[in-house]
């Protein structure tokens, strides 16, 4: 047992929730806990979470009163696992679905990294297909200048910067030292803030050999050219949270060049001016907007 706990977060999405769970309970290396956020579902999360912890003991449910986005759903959850007393916390959204070995590569793949390189790592994240077996493109890591050192010495392990939050394992001491996700983000550019964020320490490591599966209903990255009234809202807490991020957190170059990258590619894609409008009018909330992280709390 490595004191692991596996953190999902989830919302309307039971039917992946099941699969997702599955794939937990079916680790070569199993998690000491499960704990699962509910984001205050409505399509029968909370009675199939009631049953599904009554036969499995090891399962913590979190049942939110709202709906707090992922943001608010892993620093909930990373939270409680840290209070939990677990060593290592290992992430995923409700609809990422884990080879049998993704864990134990993780933990496999972060400890060769770290011996290697004679220092801790803040993390460790697996490869990420969509369901064609492709590469999935929205959970593509950035890389360091370095990537390949790890490669050049036998090990399938690639160093990067930032990922998503889909299957990450951070060790307990990432937690004690930088805190949680910043809740306030809701939804988009949470994982790279955190990603970011804990790389003051040292790089993370993709563990190639950890692989898991990201039931998205297209492959597609975030690009600007795509915005349109169906998924504006995503892209409006994603202007905000990523103008907060280079401003505050990196410089003011940064910002302009990150609302000139919006700018052309909102004109590229000939998007509707009201649209380009509510982008702008978030760019220029993200500019005042600048939370601050929350730590975990003791073991109880």
């Amino acid at each position: 047992m490595n004191d692991v706990a596996a953190v999902v977060v989830t919302y309307n999405r039971k039917d992946k929730l099941v699969k997702v769970l599955d794939h937990i309970l079916g680790q070569s290396v199993q998690p000491a806990w499960i704990v699962v956020v509910d984001n205050a579902s409505t399509d029968g999360t909370a009675d199939y979470l009631a049953e599904f912890a009554l036969s499995h003991t090891q399962t913590v449910v979190i049942s939110l009163r709202e709906n707090t986005g992922g943001a608010g759903g892993f620093a909930t959850g990373m939270g409680r696992a840290y209070e939990l007393g677990a060593n290592f916390v290992w992430i995923m959204d409700d609809d990422c679905y884990a080879e049998e070995n993704a864990l134990e590569e993780l933990l496999n793949g972060l400890g060769k990294a770290e011996d290697a390189m004679g220092v801790r790592l803040p993390y460790a994240c697996s490869l990420v297909k969509w369901v064609d077996g492709s590469i999935c493109e929205m959970n593509n890591p950035g890389t360091t200048w370095d990537w390949g050192r790890l490669i050049a010495q036998g090990q399938q392990n690639v160093l990067v910067t930032h990922c998503s939050f889909v299957s990450v394992l951070f060790p307990r001491w990432t937690l004690t030292r930088f805190g949680l996700p910043l809740k306030e983000y809701f939804i988009w550019f949470d994982d790279q803030e955190f990603t970011l964020r804990v790389t003051k320490a040292g790089p993370g490591v993709q563990c190639l050999n950890s692989t898991v599966v990201h039931d998205l209903g297209s492959n597609r990255g975030v690009n600007f050219m795509d915005v349109d009234e169906s998924n504006l809202w995503k892209f409006e807490y994603g202007v905000r949270n990523e103008t907060s991020y280079r401003l505050h957190h990196q410089n003011p170059v940064s910002m302009v060049k990150f609302a000139l990258r919006m700018v052309q590619g909102l004109r590229a894609g000939r998007v509707p001016l009201p649209i380009q409008i509510k982008l702008i009018k978030k760019l220029i909330e993200g500019i005042r907007f600048d939370p601050k992280p929350q730590f975990p709390r003791s073991v109880l």
